[in-house]
């Protein structure tokens, strides 16, 4: 039957053999990769594909097809159930190795299910600030807000993957449509004074009258992010409404605090001020009476309750600059589940909440941030990851499995001797 044709096939050793092969080659190519595309890029395209056309090696794109990390995977956890079901036994005999297989088989699902369904982002505040929402490291997110009446906003939002050239994106809740023209992942700007104008701006309309900016090669290393901007145009229902540059320059709050020390060092504090509020004066249009204010900026993840960072606390070793220990004290207010209480979050003690799980990541505070007269702030790590106990059960499994089965060989074996 073709049925037991294709298990035999996906139950097969040398398919087992061929998959660990080419994940051996997987690894090998995503590694070598680092190097010109940086860790994330790699990881998306090599690993967190089903198929991947053309490798790069050394700095030369070669034309290979290959199959992806979730393709392998996939294969291979379809190859260990077809074989578990064609081989194996289901006898008490054999129950520590069901065991142990299904132990390997949750783990495999676990990790599919992590990759494609966990995410990261970042919670920044200073002493005394509340934050509703985490912030994505990478990911950004074109956004329309409106008033929506009762002090509240209505957000539009599109992530950056959606802002391909020459794309046109609408929402019913828009009485536009939105053209972008091209997107930089990364970029640089400057301050369009009078006498250095070298070329027309970008755009008519906005920051771009005020600062020229240029397109930079992404990041490769881990501690750099790219700073995206795009130019964008505004179609209603009458014609264009004028191109605009949208740009996370524009609305990070630290991005823009480095601008301004820069500027400060070399027009001094009035002046640099004078600039950084035509950086940061928002950019809107008007249709029919109602305002619409749009950037590109973090994407950003809201949750049902807020975070207020009471105290943040960072020691050092007497004599040294060696980390003691820092911590966050925050509040935790829950108005729909009427919880305000108050918890610590430090190194190798996360607050796990609402499915969430936040990890002290960095801090700013302690006597050298007094000295430099910066408000005390804290940075915490947020992971959404809804498979987060699969690898726990998984190995539990595992070792469980195994236990079971040496015992029982081993118990056999003995009553054997005892016989002799």
């Amino acid at each position: 039957m073709l049925l037991d044709r294709l298990i035999k096939i996906f139950a097969s050793l040398r398919l087992t053999a061929v998959l660990l092969a080419l994940g051996i080659v997987l690894v090998f190519l995503g590694t070598l990769a680092q190097v010109d595309e940086g860790l994330y890029a790699a990881q998306a395209r090599y690993f967190r594909q089903w198929l991947i056309f053309g490798v790069d090696l050394f700095g030369r794109r070669v034309p290979l097809l290959l199959p992806g990390g979730y393709l392998i995977g996939s294969l291979l956890l379809l190859n260990l159930v077809a074989a578990h079901i064609y081989r194996f036994e289901f006898t008490t005999r054999k129950i520590g190795i069901q065991i142990a297989h299904a132990g390997v088989i949750l783990l495999l699902v676990g990790q599919l299910a992590t990759d494609m369904l966990a995410h990261e982002s970042q919670i920044e505040f200073t002493e005394g600030e509340t934050k509703w929402y985490s912030v994505s490291p990478r990911d950004y997110e074109l956004i329309f807000t409106t008033a929506a009446g009762a002090g509240l906003e209505r957000v539009v939002s599109f992530p950056e993957k959606r802002l391909t050239p020459d794309s046109e994106l609408g929402d019913k809740n828009l009485p536009f449509a939105v053209r972008v023209k091209w997107l930089w992942k990364n970029s640089d700007l400057s301050f369009r004074a009078p006498m250095m104008r070298n070329g027309p701006p970008l755009a008519t309309n906005g920051v771009a009258v005020g600062f020229d900016f240029v397109q930079r090669p992404e990041s490769k290393t881990t501690d750099a992010r790219d700073v995206p901007t795009a130019l964008i145009e505004l179609v209603g229902s009458s014609g264009s409404l004028g191109n605009w540059i949208v740009s996370d320059w524009t609305v990070d709050v630290p991005l823009v605090a480095a601008v301004k020390a820069s500027y400060v060092s070399q027009v001094g504090a009035q002046m640099a001020e004078q600039i950084i509020g035509q950086l940061t004066a928002p950019q809107s249009v008007t249709i029919g009476g109602r305002q619409f204010t749009f950037a590109l900026r973090q994407m950003r993840y809201y949750n049902p309750f807020s975070l207020t960072l009471l105290k943040a606390t960072h020691t050092v070793y007497p004599g040294t600059d060696i980390p003691k220990d820092f911590r966050s004290r925050v509040r935790i207010g829950n108005p729909q589940a009427g919880e305000n209480r108050e918890v610590e979050i430090y190194m190798n003690n996360p607050l796990r909440y609402a499915g969430l799980t936040f990890y002290q990541y960095q801090m700013d505070a302690g006597q050298a941030t007094q000295e430099a007269g910066r408000a005390p702030s804290s940075v915490l790590q947020v992971v959404r990851n809804p498979s987060w106990l699969t690898p726990y059960l998984g190995c539990a499994m595992v070792a469980i499995g195994l236990v079971i089965q040496f015992t029982m060989h081993l118990v056999g074996f003995v009553s054997k001797r005892q016989v002799k």
